[in-house]
């Protein structure tokens, strides 16, 4: 126990952003980002920032679930030492099963605490070396095959060296969905494609048959998440590497995918995970089982895709970046936090900690309908901060 390092306050903010356009999947259209920031302060002026960005389909949370557990999480870490991480996920485990997504913007905010009291950044606190390249590929929503040619030769042009598209609806369809893709950018450019769970279990062997002829480096997701034991059967038999998304939440969903032999890569979601302590796990079950990574994103801003960063420098084998939402955001809130520079190449900072904050006066800018808690002793505090724009 530290006896001088102490959680004093914890805030919690509803962040809403629209994006640029429709983001779209098999699971559905999301034209904003509904997130949660989590600040966490201590005692000795350290200030931890985390933010989630729920997704009910896959996790179940939304943003108000996120909003109203986080102030259980508040009263119950407050007085507690922000240095023992993995007490401190114990129990926010202990208090309430699941609800992922929140957890692992608490778990952001502890590790950039941890690793500003260390003084060093957030990956040299995990382990890692700032010594490869990320390159984020770019997502093409789902649509008609003519406009997500057009997408996807429009990323092609923007310097992105891979690009991903999403499919999932009606196997014979995504391969026409294909088929214009390559033939609009060509032989060179590497597609990745994730199908969210779209298909059945022979369609998913059909289509990734079909798709062969094309180039895919590897195909997120084929079928359902709770056909888990189908997986083997389909990397069996599918040409394209098969890479487990949503089946893969924490590291005992990674370890039984493991022993079922199931797929050849993991994509990590620090909000599948419940954070960076779990998705360590992950890591190392990985590591041991000669599984490659990549790390992915739900619709954060660049706030947690900066702890993405900083966690995809843990371990060399994760070899995959899909840290594009942030850049379809309308409005970016961060301070500080990674760079996208030309050509999808991300840098993650060298400043301690996380490096990166919501400024003050952009949280006091909060269009309507966000809302700030801050918890002090037993008691929440709501305060309606409608003073700008309506979304």
């Amino acid at each position: 126990m530290n006896d001088n390092l102490l959680i004093q306050q914890v805030e919690l903010y509803k962040l809403s952003i629209p994006l640029k356009e429709p983001f779209v999947t098999s699971l559905g259209t999301d034209v904003s980002a509904d997130n949660v920031l989590v600040k966490i302060i201590t005692n000795r002026g350290i200030i931890g920032f985390g933010e989630c960005s729920p997704y009910m389909p896959i996790n179940g949370e939304s943003q108000d679930t996120c909003f109203i557990v986080g102030q259980y999480f508040a009263k119950a870490l407050k007085g507690k030492d922000p240095l023992q991480i993995e007490d401190c996920i114990n129990l926010m485990d202990k208090i309430i099963y699941g609800n992922t997504s929140i957890k692992s913007a608490f778990d952001i905010a502890l590790y950039d605490i941890a690793s500003q009291y260390a003084g060093v950044p957030l990956y040299k606190f995990l382990g890692g070396e700032n010594n490869k390249t990320i390159i984020t590929d770019y997502t093409v929503s789902i649509g008609e095959p003519e406009k997500m040619a057009a997408d996807a030769l429009k990323i092609k042009n923007e310097g992105y060296p891979a690009i991903k598209i999403k499919l999932g609806k009606r196997g014979k369809t995504d391969v026409e969905r294909i088929k214009a893709i390559r033939a609009a950018v060509g032989n060179k450019i590497p597609l990745r494609i994730d199908a969210n769970q779209g298909w059945k279990v022979n369609e998913a062997i059909e289509t990734l048959n079909a798709l062969a002829e094309y180039d895919i480096q590897h195909c997120e997701e084929p079928i359902a998440r709770w056909k888990f034991l189908k997986l083997r059967k389909i990397k069996k038999n599918s040409p394209i590497p098969i890479m487990a998304d949503e089946s893969c939440g924490d590291d005992h969903d990674a370890e039984r995918l493991i022993e079922l032999k199931a797929c050849d890569y993991f994509n990590i979601k620090l909000g599948k995970s419940g954070g960076i302590f779990k998705a360590l796990k992950i890591v190392r079950l990985a590591e041991a089982a000669g599984i490659h990574l990549q790390v992915g994103a739900m619709i954060e801003s660049r706030l947690a895709m900066t702890a993405f960063a900083h966690f995809a420098l843990c371990s060399p084998l994760i070899e995959h970046f899909d840290f594009d939402t942030a850049l379809m955001f309308s409005e970016d809130p961060v301070t500080g936090g990674i760079v996208y520079e030309k050509n999808g190449v991300v840098k993650v900072p060298e400043t301690i900690g996380l490096g990166a904050t919501i400024d003050e006066g952009w949280l006091g800018k909060m269009e309507k309908g966000c809302y700030l808690i801050v918890v002090r002793e037993t008691f929440f505090l709501t305060m309606n901060m409608s003073k700008t724009n309506n979304p």
